[in-house]
């Protein structure tokens, strides 16, 4: 029984050492990030127009917010150079010369519906890849009438 178990040891000992030599890894180049002459920005439009002109929702009071609360460099009012936040009546464009993530700013604006007890009634839909609005939630008259009975 003995045997049996040295010689499946040095079997496995002989099989890792031929099977290492035969796969070498490749060692790790590291990345290298190069920028362009012209400089990458990321824009966003969340566009506000239906709460807007219904009264519920100012666009110049989820600007400021906006201001305030995003992080940049992990510090919050640190917008600097890097970060734009412009308001057009109901459209807010958002630039950023540094990566910046369009989940990150949906869920900052999902934060202020909730903060102003908005987020029951509107909900952020993305619209294109650089942009997405506030939509009312659709409910359907079918479902009231069977609620009430």
């Amino acid at each position: 029984m003995r045997e049996h178990f040295v010689n499946s040891c040095e079997d496995l000992r002989y099989f890792l050492l031929f099977h290492a030599k035969l796969t070498k890894v490749a060692p790790k180049r590291q990345t290298v990030v190069k920028k362009n002459k012209k400089g990458v920005s990321w824009k966003f439009t969340p566009d506000c127009t239906h709460p807007v002109e219904d009264g519920i929702l100012d666009s110049a009071n989820f600007e400021t917010f906006l201001k305030e609360k995003v992080k940049v460099n992990s510090k919050t009012g640190n917008l600097g150079n890097v970060v734009q936040i412009v308001r057009q009546k109901n459209k807010i464009s958002f630039t950023s010369e540094k990566q910046f993530s369009k989940r990150y700013l949906k869920y900052l604006t999902k934060k202020y519906l909730k903060k102003n007890n908005l987020r029951d009634w509107l909900r952020v839909v993305a619209s294109d890849k650089e942009s997405y609005e506030l939509r009312y939630f659709q409910i359907s008259q079918d479902d009231e009438s069977d609620s009430d009975e």
